[in-house]
């Protein structure tokens, strides 16, 4: 049976991203686009009942919306409905804005730092846990991925396990711990090639002068460690670990 996955999307409906944001899960999830149902955001947020309805829930970025700034229409409402589905044990991948919202919605801080903000193509390093853990373990110790962010988590749940730093930023990526719940702050859905588009598209918002916009263009390069990440997620979820850890192993040494 085809698993069926909804994807949170908070991106307005003539943002050409919100087309191909769909397509870059279904392409580095290896499913066809056809198993990914979208929810609008913006629309307000799911009912629990309908999150659960579905295989796994992932959660993507955000366009012109920022979870430090909570202008979400329900955010509040979003945020104990994401807390719902994690009690729940959902299998839930979020990146990006989506690994904000979890981390507000578990107890943890977002703060906006511009200061700070990673657009382009990062090294990142797993911490000792990250190491350790069942999905980002299989990644080597120091690895490039895709950001694009303004906002940070200044502190994560203190029931998380924090997995991955930047230089920029110590909290990368966390799991739930005996949960098949993952956030990341980098992208695993893009590549160098749909991280440029997406810097193309939201050019203005990064508010970058003409120096930083050609420093932030040459740091974009390919990232293929990240790549099986959410096939792996998928196949590790629903009880085939050999085939998780295969298909990872494969995705990351692809040139």
């Amino acid at each position: 049976m085809a698993l069926r996955i909804l994807l949170l999307q908070a991106r307005e409906a003539d943002d050409p991203m919100r087309a191909e944001e769909l397509l870059s899960f279904a392409e580095k999830s290896e499913l066809a686009p056809e198993q990914f149902t979208p929810h609008d955001l913006l629309a307000g947020p799911p009912a629990l009942g309908h999150i659960l309805s579905f295989d796994a829930m992932m959660i993507g970025g955000s366009g012109d919306y920022y979870v430090s700034k909570r202008n979400l229409p329900g955010f509040d409402e979003l945020l104990e409905t994401l807390a719902g589905a994690v009690d729940a044990g959902h299998p839930t991948f979020a990146s990006c804005f989506g690994f904000q919202l979890l981390t507000v919605a578990l107890g943890g801080e977002i703060v906006h730092d511009p200061e700070s903000s990673e657009v382009g193509t990062y090294e990142l390093s797993l911490t000792a846990a990250g190491r350790d853990d069942d999905l980002l373990g299989w990644l080597p110790p120091a690895f490039f991925a895709q950001l694009g962010r303004k906002d940070r988590a200044a502190r994560l749940p203190a029931t998380v396990s924090n997995l991955a730093s930047s230089e920029a930023n110590p909290h990368q990526a966390f799991r739930v711990p005996g949960q098949p719940v993952w956030g990341t702050q980098f992208h695993p859905e893009l590549d160098r090639e749909s991280n440029l588009r997406r810097f193309h598209r939201y050019a203005d918002s990064y508010c970058l002068n003409p120096d930083e916009r050609d420093e932030a263009l040459a740091r974009y390069q390919e990232s293929p460690a990240t790549h099986g990440l959410l096939p792996a997620f998928l196949r590790l979820v629903f009880g085939d670990r050999a085939a998780a850890r295969a298909t990872f192993s494969k995705k990351k040494d692809e040139p």
